[in-house]
Formats: C-alpha cells, sequence, structure tokens
C-alpha cells in the first residue's frame, strides 16, 4: 500500500459518507477519492464529484441516474447506473480501497466482488458480516486484503488490542449509549413515536441505525460483527452501557486488566484510524478537553426493556443463518415503525417471534444466505400484520 489510499466510496451522500469526506478534506494528502456512489441524491453526489475531483460515480436508483445523466453536473466525470454500476464502481483499477458506508444488503455482492478484485474494505455497513460473515471474511482471508472497521466501536476494540496477543484476550466490552428510551418507563415505550426515536442525544446518524440504536438492536448487530472481525465467541462478548459516549469500547485481558478507547462521539475519530493506520492522521473533530470536568460511568444494559440485545445474542449462539434472520425481521420491523403501522415497543415482538419460526442452517453458498433473508422478511411481515390486526 502506497502512502496514499484511494476511495471508492459506497453511500457517500449518507452520514458515514459525509464523515470520510471530512476526513480525507483534513488529510487530503494522504486520501484520495476515485469514485463515489449512492442511491438518489444526485445533486450532492456532483457537488462530491466537484470537490474532490471524482471521475467515477455510481447512481443505484434508475430514475434518480436519468435525472443526473440529464442534469449537466458531472462535466467529464463518468456516470454507473444501478447495481450494475455499483459493482463496476466496487472494482475500478484506480481504487484501493472499498467504503462499505450504504445501510442494507446493496453493498453486499459489490463487497464480495471488490475483495476479489483484491480492495481493502473500510466497513461500516453491519449487515456484511451479520448476514454473510462466514463468506465475506473467508473472501478477505483467501485474498489477503484487510478488513477495517469504521464502526467506532469496533474501531475502538482494533486499537485496544494493538501489541497483544489474543489468547491474552478475555472478553471485548462492547460500549452502548443506551439510546435516547433508556430512562423510558414500559408506559413511556407504548406512546414513541417515529420521530421521537430519530433524536439520538449523542450521535447524528441515519435513520435506519438512529432507530435500531433506541431499540438496542444496533449493538446487537455490532455483537455479531465483533465474533466475526475479531474471531471471538459470544461468551467472549460483553455489551456495557457508557452514557456519554466517550469511551468506545473496551478489552479485558486474562489478568483483569482492561484498556479503553476514548474519544468524543464523532464517526471521524474511527475512521480516521482506520484509513490512515498505523499512522495518525489530522483532526477531523474537535478533540476531548481535559482542561474541563466531565464524568464518565458505566451500567449494565436491561434487556427487559430492550429484548432486541438479548435476541441478537441468541442468534449468534445458534448460529447459521439466525444471524441473518436477526438482521431481516429487524429491517422489516423498522420500516413498519417508521411507515406508522408498527408500535416501537412491538418491534422486538417481531423480531423474537421471527428468530423462533425461522431454521438455523449453516449456509453453504451466498444464494442460501439471500434465501434465508427472503424466508425471514416473509415471516416477519406476517407477524407484524398479525400485531397490527390485533
Amino acid at each position: 500500500m502506497s502512502e496514499v489510499r484511494n476511495l471508492t466510496i459506497l453511500g457517500a451522500t449518507g452520514s458515514i459518507g459525509d464523515s470520510t469526506l471530512q476526513v480525507v478534506r483534513a488529510n487530503p494528502d494522504r486520501l484520495k477519492v476515485a469514485a463515489i456512489a449512492g442511491n438518489k441524491n444526485y445533486e450532492k453526489l456532483a457537488k462530491i464529484a466537484a470537490e474532490f475531483s471524482v471521475g467515477h460515480v455510481a447512481v443505484n436508483d434508475p430514475d434518480a441516474f436519468e435525472r443526473a445523466r440529464k442534469s449537466g453536473l458531472f462535466g467529464s466525470a463518468k456516470l454507473y447506473r444501478g447495481s450494475e454500476g455499483l459493482m463496476e464502481v466496487s472494482t475500478l483499477g484506480n481504487s484501493d480501497t472499498l467504503v462499505a458506508a450504504v445501510v442494507g444488503t446493496t453493498a453486499l455482492k459489490p463487497t464480495l466482488a471488490a475483495i476479489e478484485a483484491g480492495k481493502d474494505i473500510a466497513l461500516a455497513n453491519k449487515e456484511l458480516l451479520v448476514m454473510a460473515g462466514k463468506f465475506v471474511m473467508g473472501a478477505a482471508e483467501r485474498k489477503g486484503v484487510k478488513m477495517l472497521p469504521l464502526d467506532s466501536e469496533h474501531n475502538a476494540v482494533f486499537q485496544c488490542m494493538v501489541g497483544e496477543r489474543k489468547k491474552d484476550v478475555a472478553k471485548l466490552l462492547i460500549t452502548a449509549s443506551g439510546g435516547m428510551f433508556r430512562d423510558y418507563t414500559r408506559e413511556q415505550m407504548l406512546n414513541i413515536k417515529p420521530q421521537d426515536a430519530l433524536k439520538h442525544p449523542n450521535w447524528k446518524m441515519g435513520a435506519k441505525v438512529t432507530i435500531d440504536s433506541s431499540t438496542l438492536a444496533n449493538k446487537g448487530l455490532e455483537v455479531i460483527e465483533a465474533r466475526w472481525l475479531f474471531g471471538v465467541s459470544a461468551d467472549q462478548i460483553q455489551v456495557v452501557v457508557q452514557k456519554q459516549s466517550l469511551v468506545h469500547s473496551m478489552v479485558q485481558f486474562t489478568d483483569g486488566s482492561v484498556k479503553a478507547h476514548i474519544s468524543p462521539p464523532s464517526m471521524t475519530f474511527a475512521i480516521s484510524h482506520s484509513l490512515l493506520a498505523p499512522k495518525r492522521g489530522r483532526f477531523a473533530a474537535e478533540p476531548l478537553d481535559f482542561s474541563k470536568p466531565f464524568s464518565i460511568d458505566f451500567a449494565p444494559p436491561d434487556t427487559e426493556k430492550f429484548p432486541c440485545l438479548k435476541y441478537a445474542f441468541d442468534a449468534l449462539r445458534k448460529g447459521g443463518t439466525a444471524t441473518t434472520a436477526f438482521n431481516a425481521s429487524n429491517e422489516v420491523a423498522v420500516a413498519r415503525f417508521i411507515e406508522g403501522r408498527l408500535p416501537w415497543i412491538r418491534i422486538s415482538e417481531v423480531v423474537g417471534g421471527t428468530l423462533e419460526a425461522e431454521p438455523a442452517i449453516d449456509p453453504q453458498t451466498l444464494d442460501d444466505v439471500l434465501e434465508a433473508d427472503a424466508r425471514a422478511r416473509i415471516t416477519a411481515e406476517k407477524i407484524a400484520a398479525q400485531i397490527a390486526e390485533g
């Protein structure tokens, strides 16, 4: 790898894309943007392409692609259309790193294609490892590419592991803010509306991730990711509530000592480290000010109030496609909640019911995973519809 890392950013118009570009701006001598992709917001893609002199732009939505093509906003940049376009920009020869920053399964095939093309993967998409960790990590190992965790929690673990032996690790302590409803009573939870769930106290994130944070499903997805990224068992992962979102994760070792990673709640710190390690980059956000008082406290999560976290551990222990079912059912439930067709407090019922109904098989191919995903979505829709009727 040269001193300059050339990026293809899938999800360039989203919150992770924004943070990634913020890091690029702070480190223009070490990071370049070779290609970008987005879903519908072609006008923002055009602004990014102009600012960073991007030569390749993919627009996933067909209608938005046509508007982009006719807009005249992209100058000499080459435009790519739909899922085929995502595959093309993910394997371009002038890029060495794919930033997978889109929510959902859209990034699965482009990421696998990028791995086969020898690209390092800067991973911010939880679904890739939750659904297909066996295949993604297997391909990365076979091709000798790096998996660079962009999530603050996994990047924190990664930094805490530097200089340590894996056999000395007793437990990964994944921190959670607890979400905006951590102090709510059950009665208050009955009246949560989508607009309430979209207000995170510490982080600026997309809608799906913010709602997942409110149910702790997001933390469940991160637990499953950690299993694949660090090769640990479910029993070696513990979730700890750290409501200030300053400690991003910790590692406890066999001698009882603990390493913690601390930084302000901005994704730029994790992204900067992942893309620039082993060297450090320049500030892309304000660091902590230790001349002023602040507090850090820890507490266990309440899985009675937030059962999605328990279901994630259940799925991880069951193995196979159980984690696929966890992810699929949660996506269905969150979509219905956003649409006003499912109460917030019933999201976990859809997830738990789907896990109970769907068999956990050991997938032999990616098609097995996608079929399990489709089955789980059908089951989740049925459960959600029954809740709505009842």
